[in-house]
């Protein structure tokens, strides 16, 4: 016996996009995760979709009961919905009223659904407003230059927030494709040694740096090899957000696009006077060429 196959499932993860082929197929309380994963407009449309579908599945029932509202003209669809919207608010102005016993029973139903419909929102509504959020931004790029005298990869990473993280944690995986001894293509990930790689505060930006020494994956790299071997890079951040007293994630992915040779971030802090910093969030992402730095003979002689 054939099975149909199943529709390929769409999963993101950053810019990567997989598509999963005879997966199982999601129960219904996934539905759960799927309305908290909406977006805010999708969830208010998800919203305003079932209670508009409910007041019409209900106002039809009604049209179909004939005399069974009363002071409601018989197969009235407007007037029908209009009693269902105050019927699943339970709001009951008091002109309109189930008349017959298939009236009540499905003023009954309704009135029932409609508490639990109410609750599940508003639990929903709860959920979404006290889940905590990280507000972090990644630079849009990396940069390989030196620093201190070494190769380093770097990115930039920042705090939206007006109030600071704690106990953040940083970390850099790097994938390229290798080939084993069989003669097969395979995917390798690696950690990066980060620095800084745990701040206790986390106010507003910094710059998490790689060195790339002999004990480096990328040791000896340049855009070619990037390029040949399909390289990809994402940082992430582990914060904890000290209002809602809970962890917070955030990511972002760099392709081989992305890595930018001989550049530096640039200096987005001022100090003023009065000894406070500023922080320039508009520069977050620029970029600059690194000096070439001439070193000059001390050897005797002349100039």
């Amino acid at each position: 016996m054939k099975h149909r196959p199943r529709s390929p499932i769409s999963t993101r993860a950053g810019r990567t996009e997989f598509l999963k082929i005879n997966a199982a197929v999601s129960g219904w309380r996934d539905s759960y995760h799927w309305v908290l994963s909406l977006s805010w407009p999708r969830f208010a449309l998800f919203l305003a979709g079932s209670y508009i579908v409910i007041n019409l599945l209900f106002a039809t029932l009604y049209a179909l009961g004939g005399n069974c509202i009363a002071d409601m003209t018989p197969g009235s669809f407007p007037q029908a919905f209009f009693f269902s919207v105050e019927t699943l608010a339970t709001v009951g102005y008091g002109h309109n009223y189930p008349a017959t016993v298939y009236g009540h029973i499905v003023v009954t139903i309704e009135i029932f659904l409609g508490m639990i419909w109410i609750a599940v929102i508003t639990g929903l509504i709860f959920v979404r407003f006290a889940r905590p959020t990280a507000r972090i931004v990644f630079s849009n790029c990396l940069v390989i230059a030196p620093f201190d005298g070494r190769l380093s990869l770097m990115f930039r990473v920042a705090n939206l927030r007006h109030t600071s993280m704690a106990e953040a944690e940083f970390r850099m995986i790097y994938s390229r494709d290798e080939r084993v001894l069989e003669g097969e293509d395979i995917r390798r990930f690696y950690e990066l040694e980060v620095y800084p790689k745990r701040m206790i505060s986390f106010p507003a930006a910094l710059i998490i740096r790689h060195t790339i020494d002999e004990l480096s994956p990328l040791y000896g790299i340049t855009p070619e090899r990037l390029e040949k071997e399909d390289a990809f890079f994402v940082a992430s951040t582990l914060s904890l957000e000290l209002v809602m007293a809970a962890s917070v994630q955030s990511q972002q992915d760099y392709a081989v696009e992305d890595v930018r040779f001989g550049e530096r971030f640039v200096d987005v802090y001022t100090q003023l006077e009065s000894g406070r910093l500023t922080v320039d969030y508009g520069r977050l992402h620029e970029t600059e060429p690194v000096p070439i730095v001439i070193a000059q003979s001390t050897s005797g002689g002349g100039s």
